[in-house]
């Protein structure tokens, strides 16, 4: 496994950076849960090994790595977007809604932000919106860690509510299982009801 190395966030640092973000999130094509995304700013002092997109990351890899940045990281943050809220303003404005309030929560207010793929308009600091950024840079990779764990920890938990869906297996993606469940029982409260669940069949439920 290629660890992700802190070329970014050191050139941004000789640049006169000193608190670079990486924010990222995770289950932006669920079909149920929230959209979780998380910011994180790293230690260039401290850095982590074993930094990657988190899922390229075993479970247990990315269980290890999320102690780790807790541990050494300037300051961390996750939000959750409701499905309701999906619904309401549809997943690319929830993903940038979502950006930027983690970025707001963190205890220490970044002066650069590095997002993976969406550019995140209306900051107070200089950023960048990095294509593929989870697997190119530390600090967003760092943030797919922390929004996958916290997302896939909260799926276990929702799956004792509603365990006819099987959410600790799949997370609320449209799997197979996840699909065959809907077509059984209908959506619950925590389905995005604007979500087409089978493309191929063009399956709306609920």
């Amino acid at each position: 496994m290629k660890t992700k190395t802190f070329q970014y966030e050191s050139k941004l640092r000789s640049a006169g950076f000193n608190r670079i973000a990486g924010v990222d999130e995770a289950g932006r094509g669920a079909l149920a849960g929230p959209l979780v995304v998380a910011a994180v700013i790293l230690d260039v002092e401290h850095p982590i090994t074993g930094l990657n997109d988190s899922k390229l990351l075993t479970k247990k890899q990315r269980d290890q790595l999320r102690v780790k940045i807790y541990e050494n990281a300037l300051a961390v943050s996750i939000v959750e977007i409701s499905e309701i809220e999906i619904d309401e303003i549809g997943i690319g404005q929830a993903d940038v809604r979502g950006m930027r309030r983690a970025l707001a929560r963190l205890a220490n207010q970044p002066d650069f932000v590095i997002s993976d793929g969406f550019a995140v308009d209306g900051l107070d600091c200089p950023s960048l919106a990095m294509k593929k950024g989870d697997q190119l840079c530390a600090s967003v990779a760092a943030a797919s860690i922390i929004a996958k764990t916290y997302r896939d920890d909260l799926m276990v938990e929702l799956d004792r509510n509603y365990p006819q869906y099987g959410l600790a297996t799949h997370k609320g993606y449209g799997t197979s299982q996840h699909l065959k469940a809907l077509r059984e029982y209908g959506n619950s409260e925590i389905h995005r009801r604007t979500f087409i669940w089978d493309k191929s069949s063009r399956l709306e439920v609920g």
